[in-house]
C-alpha cells in the first residue's frame, strides 16, 4: 500500500495534469480576438481527425497556428525548466541552484546575438540554432573549467557562474559595438524570453528533447535519492557517482538550450518551482519529478498568457513575468523555511 505522501503526490500529479489540459484550453481562447471555448474544441477537433469546425479561417489561423503551439511551447519551456532545476538543487546539492546556474542561458544569448546582430553563419543559421550553438559552447567550458578545478560540484557551479559573466559580457559588447536600435530592441525582447514566434516545428523540438530528457532523469530518479546523503554517501551505495553526475549535467544543459533557443532566457521557473513541489510531496524524486514538471507547465502557460494579455495591446516578455510572479513566491518560501528551521 503506498504511503499517505505518495497518495498526496499521485493525487496533486493527476490534478495538475487536469489543470494543465484545462489552462491550454481556456488561454488559447484568451487574446485580443475573441474565440469562444466550443470554437477552440471544434477547430483543434478538427485538425486532429474529430469532426469539423463551424468556426471561420480567421479563428482557426488565430487558434491553430499562432495560440495553441505558444501555449503547447510555453507549457514544454515551463515544464522542461523546472525538471532541470529539480535536477541541479539536488544533483549540486545547492538550494540556489537552477538551470542558468551551468551557463548555458548566457552562452544562448551570445550565440542569438551573433547570428542576429553580426551576421554570423552568413544566412545559413537561424536565431535558434545560433542560440543552441552558442548553449553547448558554454556548457563546454563550463565542463573543461569544473574539471580543471577538480569536478565537485561547487566549482561546477563556480564555473558555470565564470561562464554566465564571460557569456553575458560578449553579448553585451556585441550589442552596444555593432546593434543599432531595432536589432537592441529585438534582442533585448529576446534575452527577457518571449514565446511570440512559436512554431509547429519549434513545439516538435522541444516536445522530442524534453521527452528523452525527462525519461533519462526518471530512470536516474532514485539514484538522485542517494545524492541527498553526499558523494561519498552515494558512492558507498554503489553509485557511479562521475559518471552519473556527468550524463545528468549533459542532459539538463541539452534540455535547456533547446528550450532557451526557443524561447529565449526565462528565469525563476527553475529556481522557484522544484522548492514549491518539495514542500508539497517531499524531496524524493519519484514523487517530486512529475509533480514539478506539471506544476512548471502550469505556471508557464499562465504567465506566458498574462505576458501577451494582461498589458493591453503591449506584449512584455515573459521572463519579466516570471521574475515578478517569483521572487514574491521565493521570498515567501525562505520565510516559511525559516520558520520551519526557527
Amino acid at each position: 500500500m503506498p504511503d499517505l505522501t505518495s497518495r498526496r503526490a499521485l493525487s496533486l500529479a493527476l490534478s495538475c495534469a487536469v489543470l494543465l489540459i484545462v489552462s491550454i484550453s481556456v488561454t488559447v481562447s484568451i487574446g485580443p480576438a475573441n474565440v469562444s471555448l466550443r470554437d477552440v474544441y471544434g477547430i483543434i477537433g478538427q485538425h486532429l481527425g474529430f469532426g469539423t469546425s463551424t468556426a471561420g479561417r480567421l479563428a482557426d489561423g488565430i487558434v491553430w497556428q499562432l495560440r495553441l503551439p505558444r501555449a503547447l511551447l510555453a507549457a514544454l519551456c515551463g515544464a522542461g525548466l523546472a525538471l532541470c532545476g529539480a535536477m541541479l538543487q539536488s544533483l549540486l546539492r545547492n538550494p540556489l541552484a537552477d538551470p542558468f546556474v551551468l551557463g548555458v542561458s548566457s552562452g544562448a544569448s551570445t550565440g542569438a546575438v551573433a547570428v542576429a546582430v553580426l551576421g554570423v553563419g552568413a544566412g545559413t543559421l537561424t536565431l535558434s540554432s545560433g542560440a543552441f550553438l552558442g548553449a553547448v559552447l558554454s556548457f563546454a567550458l563550463m565542463l573543461a573549467l569544473a574539471y580543471v578545478a577538480g569536478g565537485t560540484p561547487d566549482r561546477v557551479i563556480l564555473a558555470g557562474v565564470a561562464c554566465t559573466q564571460l557569456f553575458s559580457a560578449l553579448t553585451s559588447l556585441i550589442v552596444l559595438w555593432s546593434a543599432n536600435a531595432e536589432q537592441t530592441r529585438g534582442v533585448l525582447f529576446w534575452l527577457l524570453g518571449s514565446l511570440s514566434g512559436a512554431t509547429w516545428s519549434d513545439v516538435a523540438i522541444a516536445t522530442t528533447v524534453f521527452g528523452v530528457g525527462a525519461l533519462v532523469c526518471l530512470w536516474y530518479a532514485t539514484t538522485l535519492d542517494a545524492f541527498a546523503f553526499g558523494p561519498e554517501a552515494a558512492a558507498a551505495l554503489g553509485v557511479a557517482v562521475g559518471r552519473t553526475r556527468i550524463v545528468l549535467l549533459l542532459v539538463t544543459a541539452v534540455v535547456t538550450a533547446a528550450l532557451v533557443s526557443a524561447a529565449g532566457a526565462i528565469g525563476f521557473v527553475g529556481l522557484v518551482l522544484p522548492h514549491v513541489a518539495r514542500f508539497l510531496v517531499g524531496p524524493r524524486h519519484t514523487r517530486l519529478l512529475p509533480v514539478t514538471v506539471l506544476m512548471g507547465a502550469v505556471f508557464m502557460v499562465w504567465a506566458d498568457t498574462l505576458a501577451r494579455s494582461a498589458f493591453g495591446a503591449r506584449e512584455v516578455p515573459v521572463g519579466v513575468v516570471t521574475a515578478l510572479l517569483g521572487v514574491p513566491a521565493f521570498a515567501i518560501l525562505l520565510a516559511r523555511r525559516r520558520k520551519q528551521l526557527a
